[in-house]
């Protein structure tokens, strides 16, 4: 009996304090992400494109995580603009690519066509990430354009519209 229970506290020894001590890891993440400021400014410059261009679009931008910061949507753009923007950045920002690009892998018979099956995944253009030195921030989404290629343009011209701010931060 006696040598049982030395090998259970022989083991305990081992298991708590024996074991080489591992170095203290950070428990806490930094990283840079769109402001709801940036956003706004964002979303704004993207719709002002669309408009003056005779488009009625809705523009959504989200945060690195692909959740919406600012969404707006202009008054005759159709219902389901805004759901298609949002769907747009957080594809972008999921992916890690522009929808366009995304649009062109994921075609019917490529090996990463199954993509388009995941929900809310949108694979047109319009949907754009947004880097600041080097490093994903943000995205951005335009829907309601005939065509993806107007959406990217609109989406870019939001784009252009923070880019020297958030690259000088």
């Amino acid at each position: 009996m006696y040598a049982k229970q030395w090998i259970r506290v022989a083991a305990t020894v081992v298991i708590a304090g024996g074991a080489t001590p591992v170095p203290a890891q950070k428990m806490l993440a930094n990283f840079a992400t769109l402001s709801t400021a940036a956003a706004q400014q964002a979303a704004q410059a993207a719709l002002a494109r669309c408009q003056k261009d005779g488009y009625t679009v809705a523009v959504a931008v989200s945060d690195r995580g692909g959740q919406p910061l600012a969404v707006l949507r202009d008054n005759l753009a159709g219902a389901h603009t805004t759901q298609t923007a949002i769907n747009k950045t957080a594809t972008a920002v999921s992916f890690r690519t522009d929808t366009t690009e995304l649009a062109a892998t994921t075609q019917a018979g490529k090996v990463q066509s199954g993509v388009r099956q995941l929900p809310n995944v949108v694979a047109i253009g319009g949907g754009l990430v947004i880097r600041a030195k080097g490093s994903l921030v943000g995205g951005i989404g335009v829907s309601g354009a005939p065509l993806g290629d107007i959406d990217d343009v609109c989406a870019k011209a939001g784009v252009a519209a923070i880019n020297d701010a958030i690259e000088l931060e």
